[in-house]
């Protein structure tokens, strides 16, 4: 199997791209050839063939077309903040490029024997297609009203994936992402940030100042778990238990917490007192986006077999300790 990530130099991708190293699989299938994709990418790990170039130019997507992933996944954008701040920087890369890329692997895969099907992507995309404020439970119904232009172009290409898969021209599988920790500490340009932050502070012993109140609620996993689900969505079967609405787009199961339970999770980890360090100074622009997340319905995904981190604990552990041992080339799926 032939696999190509984009956006493999970011925080998701480049997590995503060591799993599939270790791995050497995709699911029971043996991994043939490993690509990376970035602008920029840094040293790769041996084998892996690196694809340097913006995906808006021709001859970065004929140097995908003739790479010819089984399996595409696209991570690259420009994230949320700096979306809304440069809309046509968004375009070009959140929707314009990414229409291309869906339009050069279809193209490309007219040359594939029909044994093998059309190539799957798994599209990165994002809780940020829904409005706010959120109803008390949000399901497979729930409305899709973006706030921000990010989550506008992630619907648009949602939704242009689903119809090439309907015409047969690629396996479409989009995840709606939440909130993924621990980002490093470099600026992202993502609002979300002080989720990533808020770990990093405690787990060093520094003050932090949180732009959400203690009760505020947000959906949250690891960079490790979100890797290790967009690898299964690469080889779940989106019709099981006919859960396939046509959409194919789902949300991941999280776990939903508070700032003051991730500050009381991080104290008992790493023995500190979270509530001397923090200092709550919400803002309100920053709490109605990222603060009041509700119960979420993913009993769909879940039936696919998508998972959460299982507890705040292991999602702490699992952001910000590199040696926190999963047997991850055995650990049971759970």
């Amino acid at each position: 199997m032939r696999v190509l990530v984009t956006g493999a130099g970011g925080f998701i991708g480049a997590t995503l791209l060591q799993l599939l190293h270790a791995r050497r699989r995709v699911g029971d299938r043996p991994l043939e050839q490993l690509a990376a994709c970035d602008t920029q990418l840094a040293a790769l790990p041996a084998g892996v063939v690196g694809i340097a170039g913006d995906l808006a130019h021709a001859q970065m997507l004929g140097r995908i077309a003739a790479f010819a992933p089984d399996v595409c996944f696209h991570l690259a954008a420009v994230p949320g903040g700096a979306a809304e701040a440069d809309r046509a920087l968004s375009r070009r890369v959140n929707l314009d490029a990414s229409l291309d890329l869906f339009e050069a692997l279809a193209a490309a895969a007219t040359k594939r024997s029909a044994a093998k099907g059309p190539p799957i992507v798994v599209y990165a995309s994002t809780i940020a297609v829904y409005g706010h404020p959120l109803p008390d439970l949000v399901g497979p119904t729930t409305p899709t009203r973006p706030p921000m232009t990010y989550g506008a172009h992630k619907l648009a290409c949602e939704i242009v994936l689903a119809d090439y898969t309907r015409r047969g021209l690629l396996d479409g599988r989009s995840l709606r992402l939440p909130g993924i920790v621990a980002r490093p500490r470099t600026p992202s340009g993502l609002v979300s940030a002080f989720m990533s932050e808020v770990m990093h502070s405690l787990r060093a012993g520094e003050g932090f100042i949180s732009p959400v109140e203690p009760a505020a609620t947000a959906w949250w996993m690891s960079a490790r778990r979100c890797a290790q689900n967009l690898l299964h969505a690469a080889v779940m079967d989106p019709g099981a238990g006919g859960v396939d609405d046509g959409s194919r787009a789902w949300v991941l199961p999280v776990l939903r917490l508070s700032m003051a339970e991730v500050v009381h999770t991080l104290s008992t980890v790493y023995g500190v007192d979270g509530d001397q360090l923090v200092r709550y100074e919400p803002q309100a622009a920053v709490e109605a986006v990222f603060g009041r997340y509700p119960l979420l319905d993913d009993r769909a995904a879940r039936a696919l077999g998508l998972r959460d981190d299982g507890t705040p604990a292991a999602l702490v552990q699992r952001a910000l300790e590199p040696g926190f041992q999963l047997a991850e080339e055995g650990e049971a799926w759970r």
